[in-house]
């Protein structure tokens, strides 16, 4: 395989009116992420590392802000059209690390159903795919409450082509 890796990072503001939605999992919580699409900071950030491995850009190249289209989108879906594109290129998905920076509410609880979700879209099994948790310590706007931040690396191989030796 051809090894690369790809990094993301997404923040978004909290706030009210919006539904908390988050590794495609509906959070019970006063506030939600702001955004054109669901807000989704996680897959926003798994989509922008996948993009990144991959030398294509970032989210907003490929899912303009500006296109009605993608006006309250599932960011499900925007994950699923990358992970395509992933396979249409040659590649496969080998392992996803993440940590999500959120003063609230508390998110250990809801990972088993986010790893499942995004497991099933990416192509990963459980130990291949990390989700952990961490807050700011008060500080700054994800200390405050006011934002909630992710940092994604995903590694992505390519298949050596039949009869290709490798050295």
């Amino acid at each position: 395989m051809e090894p690369r890796v790809g990094f993301g990072y997404d923040l978004h503001r909290l706030v009210a009116g919006r539904r908390l939605v988050l590794g495609g999992l509906e959070i019970p919580y006063a506030k939600g992420l702001a955004g054109h699409s669901d807000g989704d900071c996680l897959i926003h950030a798994i989509i922008d590392a996948l993009l990144g491995a991959l030398g294509q850009g970032d989210i907003g190249q490929l899912f303009p802000d500006k296109d009605p289209e993608y006006k309250d989108v599932s960011s499900l879906r925007l994950l699923r059209e990358v992970v395509a594109k992933v396979r249409a290129l040659g590649f496969e998905i080998s392992n996803l690390d993440s940590v999500v920076v959120a003063e609230r509410p508390r998110l250990q609880p809801y990972f088993p159903e986010m790893k499942r979700i995004l497991g099933r879209v990416l192509g990963l099994k459980s130990g291949e795919l990390s989700l952990k948790a961490k807050t700011n310590e008060g500080v700054g706007p994800v200390g405050k409450g006011q934002a909630l931040a992710c940092w994604v690396v995903v590694a992505v191989g390519k298949k050596a082509k039949a009869g290709r030796k490798k050295a």
